[in-house]
């Protein structure tokens, strides 16, 4: 069996076990078609849309990292040997016991990145920049935790059962975990070149053949070219719209009035530097409909849909 250069040696015998037959049908395939078609050859599929309904809750989505939901969709076996499959959607971010203390996000069940090891947006990237941007808050880093391509999309403080506790994960107490369904896993891969990124990614090859193109969900340590975060937002400017809203240690723009913070409304978070831009200002990680109850999910977790820049000039005046 071919294997691509980029996949490290810590799961090469993980995918030659596992997986031999099937790559072995696909290079079988692979070459079928270059016979056929000279010049044409196998590579990863890049744009594929989500076999997740995307609709009702997260269990639909592609954050329900079990890669199972109740009928239908993908099968969560092919991801089986490099990751654990908790059988739980919630226990990837959330637990009942056990939380992470450090951060004020809610019964939080995961590491949080060093905020020091991220390069944040400045005037080097905006002649324009007029507000202060400090190392990400609380409401980025939840999110970051798997986006920033380091750590492992199953690192959890707190494994389903008993006896399942650590305050620092690592691959040794994460093998500990016996999965229901089966195999291993003895690898734990993140959002980055050579582990997600070996098979989800424009350059993957044949191990790619089926899957989605994931390179715009690693955002990685590097956030100079991203919006903003840890940005200050101010009460005040001729190039910002006030918020209309309060809500906890949130700002946010009050769409009907009720003086409730809901899914769908953008809002900025004070989390001891003033109220400043946050992943989660944007986006809302369980979904969020595009019209109603049951309707389905605006695409990547936004809150408001970007139709006609809807999103940014909820904010900005432009």
């Amino acid at each position: 069996m071919h294997t691509p250069a980029h996949l490290p040696h810590k799961y090469l015998a993980v995918t030659a076990r596992q997986t031999w037959p099937a790559l072995r049908l696909l290079n079988f395939i692979c070459l079928a078609v270059a016979l056929s078609f000279p010049g044409e050859y196998c590579i990863a599929d890049v744009d594929l849309p989500t076999k997740f309904s995307n609709n009702t809750s997260i269990s639909n989505t592609r954050h329900n990292l079990t890669q199972r939901q109740a009928s239908g969709g993908p099968s969560g076996v092919n991801m089986d040997p490099y990751r654990n499959d908790y059988g739980q959607i919630c226990v990837y971010c959330h637990t009942p016991h056990g939380a992470n203390p450090t951060i004020g996000a809610p019964l939080w069940n995961r590491t949080l990145p060093n905020t020091s090891t991220f390069t944040t947006y400045s005037a080097l990237n905006s002649s324009t920049l007029t507000q202060t941007v400090t190392a990400p808050g609380a409401n980025s880093l939840v999110c970051l935790s798997c986006h920033d391509g380091a750590t492992a999309v199953d690192a959890t403080l707190n494994m389903p059962g008993p006896g399942s506790y650590s305050p620092a994960p690592n691959a040794a107490f994460l093998n500990t975990w016996s999965n229901p369904s089966g195999l291993g896993p003895f690898v734990h891969l993140s959002l980055k070149q050579g582990e997600c990124l070996a098979c989800h990614a424009p350059d993957a090859g044949v191990v790619g053949t089926g899957a989605a193109d994931f390179t715009v969900a690693v955002i990685g340590k590097d956030l100079t070219d991203d919006h903003p975060v840890g940005i200050g937002f101010p009460a005040s400017s001729p190039d910002f719209v006030p918020t209309t809203g309060n809500w906890n240690n949130a700002n946010f723009f009050d769409l009907n009035g009720n003086g409730r913070m809901e899914k769908n409304e953008i809002r900025v978070y004070d989390t001891g530097e003033g109220y400043e831009v946050e992943c989660t200002t944007c986006h809302d990680p369980h979904g969020v409909p595009s019209a109603g109850a049951g309707s389905p999910f605006i695409p990547t977790f936004m809150r408001v849909a970007n139709n006609g820049s809807n999103l940014c000039i909820t904010c900005h005046i432009k």
